[in-house]
């Protein structure tokens, strides 16, 4: 079988878990096959909440880059004006990296989540995923995937909650949920 890249989009959206797990396991597989990945995080505070998975792609030689830290809605003392910011800034940087170093696999996670609470123009986005390398694989996860850039996608896969745990009062478990 030839091994030929395409440079396919893929979006993981919806409420249900699973989303950041479902791409981070795309870049254990692409890790493990030799690829080159980079992940991107939106809206996360990882020297507050872990995020193991962030430590474990270093681990396997992933570059790993956090933007936009923190959301407003979660975290009060955020300026909203600073995280829109950084979220355009964030754009600037990847373009600027991947003209610089090659990667076969981009992660932006949580970027939908920029979209949908206006950090980021819908526009933005959409100019970065039609403006990226043609070999380049692209993962956006996040709620509440706009139509216009599921019509960009190769890839859409929703992930709704069905069941959680949660809702019968049993709290995110270290390992499981976070």
């Amino acid at each position: 079988m030839e091994d030929t890249k395409y440079g396919l989009i893929h979006i993981y959206t919806g409420n249900g878990k699973g989303k950041t797990t479902s791409a981070v396991g795309l870049a254990t597989r692409a890790l493990g096959h030799g690829l080159k990945v980079c992940y991107s995080s939106f809206h996360k505070r990882p020297e507050l909440y872990g995020y193991n998975e962030i430590q474990s792609l270093r681990k396997l030689n992933a570059k790993v880059l956090n933007f936009a830290k923190g959301h407003p809605h979660l975290d009060k003392s955020l300026d909203t004006n600073v995280i829109k910011k950084e979220a355009h800034e964030a754009i600037d940087t990847l373009s600027d990296l991947l003209k610089k170093e090659y990667f076969d696999l981009l992660i932006m996670d949580e970027i939908l989540i920029s979209v949908r609470d206006g950090y980021l123009a819908e526009e933005a986005l959409i100019e970065f995923v039609k403006n990226k390398p043609e070999n380049l694989e692209l993962i956006l996860t996040g709620r509440g995937a706009t139509k216009n850039l599921i019509d960009l996608a190769d890839y859409v896969s929703e992930i709704n909650d069905i069941k959680h745990p949660y809702n019968n009062g049993i709290q995110s478990r270290k390992g499981i949920e976070f």
